[in-house]
């Protein structure tokens, strides 16, 4: 048995399924759809929240309750001495500070980790947590090394709708229109903590050059230091459409040769906000354990 519990949530991307192979715990994030509540990966599929979604439901988001986030660790503490909570970027969501501060009661066997991280970045701090764990870091080094390295990522997306990022208040619907017309595909990025715009582009082809573009640049930028397939992951993010999602891989594994890509599905609490058919590249630093 493992001294340590890694716990992130459904924001990583991490489904109930794999997160066993993975040794890793995961909070659903709750949702309201139509006035209902679902938890992602529970009772709430990616195929039935797509259908709801594009289907025009009233679909809002929300953290794990305090309840909820204590009734884990209890049991997680049953099992092990200490657990490592790794919640979504503390600049997307409250999440962090809500659960630092009901940490605050555990005297120290709960150490919750602000490494302004979400989706595929934030899955791989929690594969990296494991593997910390696994050589005999304490859970309050898991969370000094994992905040230490915190801005070492990014995340470029391109959306295929004006629609939903409309719908949240971030961008006019003039604006929306006339971008639809005219087939604009913003992209943006989460660099840190924050989602701001990158570039916008026409079509998805150039939108999918945008992307790799932006991440050629950090690689021989920003990451020059740990650029190359033995100091940095890649990996691809999507909302629905798999089918765009591999066609997207090939194109990134003929532009960063030597790569091993993942693709995974975003999770559901950021495809509300940003619709189906978008396509995400991330680079981030593969950890030195």
């Amino acid at each position: 048995m493992s001294k340590i519990a890694i716990l992130t949530d459904s924001n990583s991307g991490i489904t109930q399924s794999q997160a066993a192979g993975l040794r890793v715990h995961v909070l659903p994030m709750p949702f309201t759809m139509d006035g209902e509540s679902y938890f992602e990966d529970i009772n709430l599929t990616q195929e039935a929240f797509y259908e709801k979604l594009t289907g025009g439901a009233e679909i809002s988001t929300s953290q794990p309750s305090p309840g909820s986030i204590i009734e884990r660790w209890n049991r997680l503490l049953e099992r092990h001495d200490e657990v490592v909570h790794i919640p979504m970027s503390s600049g997307l969501s409250a999440s962090y500070e809500s659960a630092a501060a009901l940490a605050r009661d555990f005297d120290g066997r709960v150490q919750v980790v602000n490494n302004r991280r979400i989706s595929v970045t934030l899955r791989q701090s929690a594969v990296d947590a494991v593997e910390m764990a696994d050589a005999g870091w304490t859970a309050k080094e898991i969370k000094a090394r994992l905040e230490e390295e915190k801005y070492d990522s990014s995340i470029y997306i391109m959306l295929n709708t004006l629609k939903y990022i409309r719908q949240g208040g971030r961008i006019t619907a003039a604006g929306a229109a006339i971008g639809t017309l005219l087939n604009i595909k913003p992209v943006l990025q989460i660099n840190g903590e924050k989602l701001d715009a990158y570039a916008k582009v026409r079509g998805v082809k150039q939108g999918r050059a945008t992307l790799i573009d932006a991440v050629k640049k950090d690689l021989s930028g920003r990451f020059a230091d740990f650029s190359g397939p033995e100091n940095c992951h890649i990996a691809i993010a999507y909302t629905y459409d798999r089918e765009a999602a591999a066609e997207f891989k090939r194109e990134a594994e003929a532009a960063f040769p030597g790569y091993a890509i993942r693709v995974d599905p975003l999770s559901l609490s950021v495809s509300c906000h940003i619709g189906p058919g978008a396509l995400a590249l991330t680079c981030i630093k593969k950890l030195k354990i």
